[in-house]
């Protein structure tokens, strides 16, 4: 097998002094889509931030390309990997084109302007997440799943060979939810593209993901296809609930029983 893009091996980060990651693993292979799912606070923000270069380790390693992440620093990080956040910034005045193209950024030098190449990236950036009807409209104008495809065009527009979405669909209906998965799903199966996706929706994880990563109390509990990790078992012991993941016919749902306790 080839060398994975991405392995991060027994991270351990702690912020203000608590703990946070006590051994947390993840890797990332080309064409893969890798969804990483678990409780709230279980620390899988925390892991995707380490393993892109954004929060310092206390302990065990992150390597990009089997170059520790530690020595990848500004331009070079960010040709590495895309990062779109959980929140981000919005602001004023800015179009949908004018942030699309700061995605070049790490491609060009103080002071250089885009060249015909650059320009040509956007466009194809801005094509595959589906957001050049409305090029000319400022973010502050844009609805929650248009401002999210935006934010992952920046990404695109990296030409990293690993995009890394932190809850992109959180604050989403379900209309848009839909939308921005098929976009990922797209993104791995016909763009090259390895794709890393933080996310709450178990159910969503399992329609699109080649692999879930489980993290909980800090740490990694489980690696592997959805429905051999998302077993009624681990969902009892990790979210306390009593559910079953079902998949028919290209179809995933999760099924809860609301009312039972799994403690």
């Amino acid at each position: 097998m080839s060398e994975p893009i991405l392995a991060a091996r027994d991270v351990r980060v702690s912020i203000g002094g608590t703990p946070i990651l006590h051994g947390a693993d993840l890797t990332v292979s080309a064409g893969e889509l890798v969804a990483v799912v678990g409780p709230n606070g279980a620390g899988k923000s925390t892991l995707a931030r380490a393993a892109a270069g954004l929060q310092s380790l206390t302990g065990g390693s992150v390597t990009w390309h089997g170059e520790d992440v530690r020595k990848l620093r500004g331009r070079r990080l960010a040709r590495t990997r895309a990062y779109v956040p959980q929140r981000a910034r919005v602001p004023d005045g800015v179009t949908v084109l004018e942030a699309v193209r700061i995605g070049r950024s790490p491609h060009l030098r103080p002071l250089q302007r885009l060249v015909a190449a650059d320009h040509e990236a956007v466009a194809r950036a801005m094509d595959r997440a589906g957001v050049e009807d409305f090029a000319d409209r400022q973010l502050s104008t844009l609805s929650g799943g248009e401002l999210q495809r935006v934010q992952i065009a920046v990404g695109l527009a990296q030409e990293t060979p690993v995009l890394m979405a932190d809850e992109p669909t959180s604050a989403l209906d379900l209309g848009a939810t839909a939308g921005l998965a098929r976009l990922l799903r797209d993104l791995v199966e016909h763009h090259d593209l390895a794709v890393v996706l933080v996310v709450h929706d178990l159910a969503l994880a399992a329609a699109v993901a080649d692999t879930v990563v489980v993290v909980s109390g800090g740490r990694t509990v489980a690696a592997g296809p959805p429905v051999d990790v998302l077993t009624r078992e681990r969902l009892s012991e990790v979210w306390h609930v009593d559910a079953a993941l079902q998949e028919v016919a290209g179809r995933t749902a999760l099924h809860v029983d609301w009312l039972a306790s799994a403690r």
